[in-house]
């Protein structure tokens, strides 16, 4: 991929670079909450990112985590190298690194073995919606199955660590539905567009091997004060990598 195929973008009101392709998948509000909504986790030594891209999340939690370690994963062989010219403009070579693999197939030696494993996963089954346009495929679409995708997290998780991800709200059922076979404490964060309409997508975060038990449901965060119109005051917050409380 050449120089005049990316772009260099800042994110969190500038405090982080990441460079992208100009066309295909591109990091925008469901990375950068996903990656401030590890802010207020609790003690994590070591995290991994599952399905990094270009590193608007993995930047974005290393932001919120300055004494975390990372590790950012993805199959594509072409975004690799983006993501680490980003490690080094954000100056976090001492503590984040990208590495080449597979949902399907993660080492056997990464089992339990990441203090929060959080992603942001394709969000369409294969030949479930219309082709999402060049480049983007790979991003949108699953080629590792929903399910395999969370087993596959909950694999790398130690027991009593945290998994966190972000995903469409259709898809909530099929979240839950793993997520309770194998972890508790889950939490459900709707993000709605506007006051009044039906949350787009959802931040669900559990803990690996506790107790099945209820599901706690957040009022959630509200992104504009009107369809289209200005960010609310707690979504710019979180924009800006002022964190995002779990309310």
């Amino acid at each position: 991929m050449s120089e005049g195929e990316t772009t260099t973008d800042r994110l969190l009101a500038g405090e982080i670079v990441i460079v992208q392709p100009q066309s295909g998948f591109r990091a925008g509000t469901d990375s950068v909450l996903l990656g401030v909504a590890t802010a207020r986790l609790g003690r994590t030594q070591i995290a991994l990112d599952a399905g990094c891209g270009a590193g608007g999340a993995l930047f974005s939690a290393a932001y919120a985590l300055p004494a975390t370690r990372f590790c950012g994963l993805d199959s594509d062989a072409a975004i690799l190298p983006l993501a680490d010219q980003g490690v080094h403009l954000n100056g976090l070579r001492d503590r984040v690194e990208v590495v080449k693999g597979d949902m399907a197939a993660l080492p056997a030696e990464w089992e339990n073995q990441f203090d929060l494993v959080f992603s942001n996963p394709p969000y369409f089954p294969a030949g479930a919606s219309s082709p999402p346009g060049a480049g983007k495929d790979a991003a949108y679409t699953e080629r590792v199955p929903l399910d395999a995708w969370l087993k596959a997290m909950l694999f790398a998780t130690r027991p009593r660590g945290t998994v966190l991800l972000i995903h469409r709200a259709a898809e909530l059922a099929r979240i839950l539905a793993r997520l309770d076979r194998q972890a508790g404490e889950i939490v459900v964060m709707p993000v709605r567009p506007a006051p009044g309409l039906p949350a787009s997508r959802v931040i669900v975060r559990a803990r690996k091997g506790l107790r099945p038990g209820p599901v706690t449901l957040l009022d959630g965060l509200v992104l504009h004060e009107a369809p289209g119109g200005r960010l609310t005051e707690r979504a710019k917050d979180a924009l800006e990598g002022k964190g995002l409380d779990w309310r």
